[in-house]
């Protein structure tokens, strides 16, 4: 709502919004660093300063800017992403379970065979750390952090591709989709075989075999869905 408690146009937020983003890439900001006060964007953008925050609210969902009591606006971690979350996002079903496995199956082995041809090596490191943390989890019974370990490790193994935008475009139907990650990794169940198929993916990509690093990703892909679809014909 603005000033007057009447409903500020979408086209104007969306205007603002886009405005804004506008000015940190003119400025070269980068996450974590200030941006311009409130009152300030208010003057320079000649809007009430509830509109502002709207728009600071909408890119704060999305991760572009950070609000923090008492401090200020800063620049967020997802400031440059092309894909983005939706914060709005409905609680998963079995269709959207069953629909985000497909993709995947369709996305990921491809990203694959590429970080096998490409294998970059920071991203290699982190797959290891990822593969390392999830053994230890396991391990220990605590299977609280181990989906969101388990998707660290498939963004890493898209980052080891060197292609960004592949990057984002796995992270958008991995670790943005956590609460259905969480749903998959209830319903698996077998989390020692899961490690294990991670283990011989990983080891493909980084002895550079791409076909084999595609075939292991689309197995592994594949066998958790025909698991999700056994559980939702047989509950």
């Amino acid at each position: 709502m603005n000033a007057s408690g009447g409903v500020v146009r979408r086209s104007l937020l969306d205007d603002l919004a886009t405005s804004m983003l506008t000015l940190i890439a003119e400025r070269k900001l980068s996450p974590g660093d200030q941006f311009e006060a409130v009152r300030s964007l208010a003057e320079r953008f000649k809007v009430a300063v509830p509109t502002v925050r709207e728009a600071l609210r909408r890119l704060e969902a999305t991760g572009a800017v950070e609000l923090r009591h008492g401090s200020g606006v800063y620049v967020g971690p997802n400031v440059g992403r092309l894909v983005l979350a939706n914060p709005l996002a409905l609680e998963p079903s079995a269709d959207r379970l069953v629909e985000l496995l497909q993709a995947r199956a369709l996305i990921e082995p491809p990203v694959a065979a590429l970080a096998a041809k490409t294998r970059g090596e920071a991203a290699l490191e982190q797959m290891a750390t990822d593969l390392a943390t999830a053994a230890e989890l396991i391990a220990s019974g605590d299977h609280a952090e181990l989906a969101e370990v388990n998707m660290d490790f498939h963004r890493s193994l898209a980052l080891a591709s060197g292609n960004a935008t592949l990057a984002e475009v796995v992270e958008s139907v991995t670790v943005v989709n956590a609460r259905e990650q969480l749903e998959i990794l209830h319903i698996h169940g077998d989390r020692q075989a899961d490690l294990d198929e991670h283990h011989a993916i990983y080891e493909a990509i980084r002895s550079g075999d791409a076909d084999l690093a595609e075939l292991l990703t689309r197995e592994h892909l594949d066998g958790v869905l025909a698991v999700i679809n056994d559980r939702f014909q047989h509950p």
